[in-house]
């Protein structure tokens, strides 16, 4: 067979599976008609009718999956194999077409990420110092060889303290070997990382890394996540161990780009990243930006010099660790050296300290290296995991060294005793709960801090604290004249003490009521 016959025949098979995709509108027509006209796009963005798009098909895509997007006026931007997935800018109408083909799962909105930096106006560089990375410095251990890859705005790989460290990328914004940046933030985002250990400027967490830029956001600072499907397939072509993603959004962008994130972490990259600057001065409400929400990326919040959750940082339950992030001295383009902050600033911290322990346990696995982070945190907050700052403060130092000493099992206590009594004034009455909180072997524990409500007659969430004698009383809202049988319900729903362990499974009892006669 020549070679016009073979084109022939290819041309052929591409127009049977165009066909073939298709065929739905012959048969069905009144019906695809109606859902080309009802689908709901609000979710997506269009520019010109047009509208970026990520497309996950049931099977790997290929040349007659890009000809299928093409001959619906669509323009093919990255073909996945992480995932079975085409980026692509298409009309409208291409939308409800695509979504219709039965070879096609999913039709996702290709969401736009931005870089997640925060004003800054002070001038220090007690981040790398306050982990205790220079501790490890110190024992030889710089995290030689590690390959860590910034998702970034690019990396000026030309700055003296990056030059020695930078070993490659990729612009995926230009679609070019040349992942120069040309917005500054992706540049100091690297400096906290991989800063040279020379006397001078700045020094990074790990500064002898092998260190990848992949260009996923441009000059203004902003990008869509095919951008990042197409970098994580890279890191997972080029042996990437670490990836640092210090940028983000609110919107989620649906399963295709979860599945990628997934799909480069069970391959054996660990992914950390910035966990947003969407939170608020009091701390309230689940604001964790994607993709730092998902399971297989490590979610770090913000610190300041004094240990103290930044402002801004996102809060939630994935939040997994905390680094510094305020007032961040590092790197920026053309060779200086500048203050920035936000969670894109203390992501780094976590990055580097990662590869200073993966160096340290060369056979480790990234689960063990993540698992050994969350262990080795200082507990900063409310005791254990919190929505503030996870499981604490990531330190290197304490993450590279030996196991620590294990720490005596805490003490555990629990509630001995509810007593229940009503206290009249006049028409007016009032219940008093007075609870008993004892250790396992039954002593009066002091000091401890007892959250509980009240119910039936009256309603108000209380707290206080243990005497000597382990009792702390709660007296209610009173009630006017109440009839005979109103009830008055105490229960306790917390206790807290430094060193001690709640065990609510051993209480005597957790509740109690008493009722007017």
């Amino acid at each position: 067979m020549n070679k016009k016959m073979i084109r022939r025949s290819f041309t052929l098979l591409v127009l049977a599976f165009i066909i073939a995709g298709c065929s739905q509108l012959a048969n069905h027509q009144d019906e695809t008609t109606k859902s080309l006209f009802t689908n709901d796009l609000s979710e997506f963005e269009f520019v010109n009718g047009e509208a970026k798009v990520l497309i996950k098909f049931r099977s790997l895509p290929g040349p007659a999956e890009e000809a299928l997007v093409r001959a619906l006026g669509g323009k093919v931007r990255f073909t996945y194999w992480i995932v079975p997935a085409i980026a692509a800018t298409v009309p409208e109408p291409a939308i409800s077409a695509l979504r219709s083909n039965p070879r096609i799962s999913v039709v996702e909105p290709d969401v736009t990420i931005h870089v997640l930096d925060y004003t800054s106006e002070l001038d220090n560089t007690w981040g790398v110092k306050r982990i205790g990375a220079g501790n490890v410095h110190s024992a030889g251990n710089e995290g030689d060889g590690i390959k860590v890859a910034v998702l970034d705005t690019g990396i000026d790989y030309n700055h003296p303290e990056l030059f020695g460290v930078y070993a490659g990328g990729y612009d995926f914004v230009n679609n070019d070997d040349d992942p120069m940046d040309d917005e500054g933030h992706g540049t100091h985002v690297a400096g906290t990382i991989a800063a040279a250990r020379d006397g001078y400027g700045v020094v990074g967490v790990a500064p002898k890394v092998k260190l990848y830029a992949l260009k996923v956001l441009d000059a203004k600072g902003s990008g869509s996540f095919s951008n990042v499907i197409a970098a994580l397939q890279w890191c997972v072509e080029n042996g990437v161990q670490i990836t640092n993603n210090s940028y983000g959004s609110s919107q989620d962008p649906g399963t295709i780009v979860k599945e990628a994130f997934d799909a480069a972490y069970n391959a054996g990259i660990l992914h950390v990243a910035s966990a947003g600057n969407s939170g608020n001065p009091a701390g309230r409400g689940d604001n964790v930006g994607y993709p730092a929400r998902y399971t297989s990326v490590i979610a770090v919040a913000a610190t300041t010099k004094t240990d103290s959750r930044a402002s801004y940082s996102s809060t939630g339950p994935d939040v997994e660790l905390a680094a510094p992030g305020s007032a961040i001295k590092s790197t920026l383009l053309g060779g200086g050296y500048g203050e920035m902050s936000g969670t894109s600033m203390a992501s780094p911290h976590v990055a580097g300290a990662a590869a200073l322990v993966w160096y340290a346990n060369p056979t480790w696995s990234n689960e063990q290296v993540r698992q050994r982070l969350i262990e080795t945190a200082e507990d900063l907050g409310p005791s254990g995991r919190d929505p503030y700052y996870g499981y604490g403060l990531v330190r290197a130092d304490l993450a590279v060294g030996s196991a620590p000493s294990p720490e005596p099992e805490p003490r555990t206590m629990h509630v001995g005793d509810i007593t229940m009594s009503l206290a009249y004034q006049g028409s007016w009455v009032r219940a008093r709960a007075t609870v008993t909180i004892v250790s396992s072997d039954n002593q009066p524990v002091e000091g401890a801090t007892v959250y509980g409500k009240w119910g039936g007659a009256t309603t108000g969430d209380v707290s206080g604290t243990t005497d000597s004698n382990g009792k702390v009383t709660f007296t209610s809202a009173r009630v006017r004249s109440p009839s005979s049988g109103t009830t008055f319900t105490f229960c306790v729903t917390n206790v807290v003490k430094d060193g001690w362990v709640y065990d609510s499974d051993a209480n005597v009892e957790s509740c109690d009521s008493i009722s007017v006669p």
